[in-house]
């Protein structure tokens, strides 16, 4: 390999992880890897909005989302979507997500999911929104909500596919 060549290839790779390690937040509590928690930008009027993230279960025993708080919105619930006479709905899950070991469970629009209920103020692109989740075992767990218009665009493939 040339020298030319060398250096080419190590400025791409630099480059390539330089990217990936921006883009990708990820957080840890207990045996628990929470990844890419992010919302979609709201309208003005909107009192509601939508968290999504990849939970990952390292250990050896189940644990289980059962809330959060954030500064922005008055309530957090977890909710999954179910079908209501051909409708699909969102309902709360009164015991939260379970997570059993060596499992990774994906919170994501059309699915569960948590929601951010009686915002404060409008979801914009680029907003770092604070947030806490709060796991039955692994307890309390500080995390930011990335405001994204499509979160797919902002990581490479790199970044995903460890999720």
């Amino acid at each position: 390999m040339t020298t030319i060549f060398r250096t080419f290839v190590v400025s791409i790779a630099a480059a390539a992880f330089a990217a990936t390690g921006a883009a990708a937040h990820e957080y840890k509590v207990g045996a628990l890897d929470i990844g890419h928690p992010w919302s979609r930008p709201t309208p003005k009027e909107a009192n509601i909005a939508g968290g999504y993230l990849t939970i990952t279960n390292k250990g050896k025993t189940a644990d289980r989302l059962i809330g959060g708080t954030s500064p922005v919105a008055s309530q957090i619930e977890v909710h999954e979507i179910v079908d209501v006479d051909g409708m699909a709905k969102t309902r709360p899950l009164a015991n939260g997500i379970e997570i059993k070991p060596g499992k990774i469970v994906e919170l994501k629009p059309g699915a569960l999911r948590i929601v951010l209920l009686g915002l404060k103020e409008p979801l914009q692109v680029g907003q770092k929104i604070k947030g806490t989740l709060v796991f039955e075992k692994a307890g309390p767990v500080d995390i930011i909500y990335n405001v994204e218009e499509n979160p797919g665009a902002a990581v490479s493939g790199i970044a995903h596919k460890h999720h």
